[in-house]
């Protein structure tokens, strides 16, 4: 059995960058008053849209709950409710100082087990854990980056982070059913009830079917419209084997991704110090420093300095396809920014793209977007050294 239970490295690193990147939005979200204000929004709106159970009525339910907290060491006050007007199984919970209140929905408890009924409720009982972690930083996180994500405004990187952040907490939720069970078969056998809405399932042969997927393709988050439940299978199997390819397998899921669309809040980050760093090595010869180039520089990164980098290049060389094409695009507005540089740019842009191993799409942007001529290229391609 696994002996860690803690955030996954996707919750930390968007942690990490909001409290750094966006502090005063941290804080705003942090405000006590404003939080004791929802605190009593929420529990008014459980009474007024819900059934809630009591252990007297219900001893079932309070039973596998208890069982739950005591495996999960949770102490906390845990009440139940039954939503109204609602026909999908489903299963909820909302965090409050010293209290998780888990709402089921729909015909959700009629299909589960016992066993798969103490995992729902693990699973909701671990997403309460997680917003207590740290004074409660994760459950910050959670309400910034939906409602960042849900703001008209919103960029590429809000959704993409959001929809990580989403589902890197439905795994470590996952793995709460499990360590509130100790069985695979019962954390399982719950998600998929709970998605597909019937009465009998096989855990084993929804297990075997998400590893055949993964045995014919490398599946993402992103390719399929519901795609969660045989990836949560998959990543929850690894974990419980405790699989060296887990922290691997999990990256490629849920955030490894080949396009600059899909870049959470740090990778944009990160590219743009790479972008910058690029650029300080890209302009480090004293002949490419005009008043010019300098100005569309400083348009990039304010109190821009060229210097020599070693190191960005093989570093820019290991990076996916599409994103050395992007650098060598950074590099096409720099051929392009002082007409009165000539050719030297360009044989500095080529060399790097060479180096880049992306000489062949930088040669294309050069004759579509520049109007290079073939034979023009072909000369300063043979003066390269």
């Amino acid at each position: 059995m696994p002996e860690t239970f803690a955030p996954l490295p996707q919750h930390r690193s968007l942690v990490d960058w909001l409290q750094q990147e966006e502090k005063e939005v941290w804080d705003w979200f942090a405000d006590k008053e404003k939080a004791a204000a929802d605190a009593e929004q929420v529990r008014l709106s459980l009474l007024r849209d819900t059934y809630r159970m009591d252990a007297g009525a219900h001893p079932e339910i309070f039973r596998e709950i208890e069982a739950a907290c005591t495996a999960l060491d949770l102490k906390a006050a845990v009440h139940v409710y039954q939503a109204q007007n609602q026909t999908e199984p489903n299963a909820a919970v909302c965090c409050l100082p010293g209290e998780a209140h888990v709402i089921f929905s729909g015909p959700i408890l009629s299909l589960l087990s016992a066993d798969e009924l103490r995992a729902v409720i693990g699973h909701e009982l671990a997403h309460h854990l997680l917003w207590r972690m740290e004074d409660g930083a994760f459950l910050l996180a959670d309400r910034i980056l939906h409602s960042a994500a849900s703001h008209p405004g919103a960029e590429p990187a809000h959704a993409h982070s959001a929809r990580v952040w989403r589902l890197a907490t439905e795994l470590f939720a996952d793995r709460g059913a499990f360590l509130a069970t100790g069985s695979l078969e019962a954390a399982v056998g719950g998600l998929v009830k709970t998605t597909t809405g019937l009465a009998q399932v096989s855990a084993k042969s929804y297990l075997a079917q998400a590893e055949e997927i993964f045995s014919k393709s490398k599946p993402k988050t992103e390719q399929f419209s519901h795609p969660e439940t045989f990836i949560r299978a998959r990543a929850l199997q690894l974990w419980v084997e405790e699989d060296d390819t887990l922290e691997e397998t999990i990256s490629r899921m849920l955030d490894s991704d080949d396009s600059l669309d899909t870049l959470t809040l740090p990778q944009q980050s990160g590219l743009a110090a790479l972008t910058r760093r690029f650029l300080a090595h890209l302009l480090e010869p004293a002949w490419f420093q005009t008043e010019a180039v300098m100005a569309h520089a400083r348009q990039f990164f304010r109190e821009f300095k060229p210097q020599a980098d070693v190191t960005i290049v093989s570093e820019l060389a290991d990076l996916p396809t599409p994103q050395r094409e992007y650098f060598a695009q950074v590099m096409l507005d720099f051929c392009a920014v002082d007409p009165d540089l000539h050719d030297p740019p360009l044989s500095r842009c080529l060399e790097i793209a060479r180096e880049l191993e992306c000489l062949g799409s930088f040669e294309k942007m050069l004759a579509k977007e520049l109007k290079v001529k073939a034979k023009d290229l072909k000369k300063l391609k043979e003066a390269l050294p």
